[in-house]
């Protein structure tokens, strides 16, 4: 079962995912011949079954719904690990298959709650999930591609400019020693990302609002969406300081042959 499970989760993945996933998933790799792709498009039809549910206005079957249809998206992963059968094509997939429930969920959630109560407060809350969401999968991949371009720059710096460069390591902080901790139960070292606001906005708020009114879903999606606004603005300012450690000198472009 270890075997299905990535290195580093989200810790609503580690805990109040996993330990039904990846049961699940060595039942399917054992009894199916189901592949990651045919996981990715179920879990979008789950996901589009969650929206056309808040739009009806039953949160609840909507919440469930998401959260089933997150856990198989999360099945699709453990099986291309555990098989070995993962393709570009699938992480293509599974990227935009994430964005299409997203938005169609925020869409029907919204939609449904407007219709019954015409409140233009529903339909704000929409458009924000939507605008935070992919704002944050258009940010992560630039970002990343800053970091490594930042350390195939370092690589290729002459060694006396990096032992120029070179710092004595400073004793563990607060903040990394904890860090260790997490890490030691998987957990990535981060209160909210993408998972757990797709959790509190999609799961979380819809159930508490079946139970003392849909009013609360406001509430709870605007301090999920702050709380990962504050999380992109960490992530920046952490890459920001990355890349004053190292200056980044930009390779010679090749000269092109023009034909004459």
């Amino acid at each position: 079962m270890h075997a299905t499970r990535k290195r580093k989760d989200s810790w609503w993945t580690v805990f109040l995912v996993d330990p039904v996933a990846c049961r699940l998933t060595l039942a399917v790799a054992n009894r199916t011949e189901i592949t990651p792709n045919g996981l990715t498009r179920l879990s979008l039809l789950l996901g589009l079954g969650s929206a056309a549910c808040f739009a009806s206005g039953w949160l609840v079957a909507g919440a469930a719904l998401f959260y089933v249809s997150f856990m198989v998206d999360c099945m699709d992963g453990k099986i291309a690990r555990l098989k070995g059968t993962g393709t570009p094509f699938g992480l293509w997939l599974d990227y935009v298959g994430d964005r299409i429930r997203v938005v169609c969920c925020a869409t029907g959630l919204a939609f449904g709650q407007y219709v019954a109560s015409g409140e233009v407060a529903f339909v704000l809350l929409g458009a924000g999930v939507a605008v935070l969401d992919l704002f944050r999968y258009v940010n992560a991949p630039q970002m990343r591609r800053v970091r490594e371009a930042v350390r195939e720059n370092r690589a290729e710096q002459p060694q006396k400019d990096r032992a120029a460069a070179y710092r004595p390591p400073k004793p563990p902080s607060l903040r990394r020693r904890i860090g260790r901790v997490l890490v030691r139960h998987r957990v990535r070292t981060h209160l909210i990302s993408g998972i757990e606001f797709h959790a509190a906005v999609f799961v979380v708020g819809p159930l508490l609002g079946a139970l003392t009114g849909p009013v609360v879903l406001v509430p709870i999606t605007a301090g999920a969406g702050s709380l990962l606004l504050l999380n992109e603005i960490v992530l920046i300012y952490r890459m920001w300081r990355f890349t004053r450690s190292m200056p980044f000198v930009p390779r010679p472009e090749k000269a092109q042959r023009v034909p004459v």
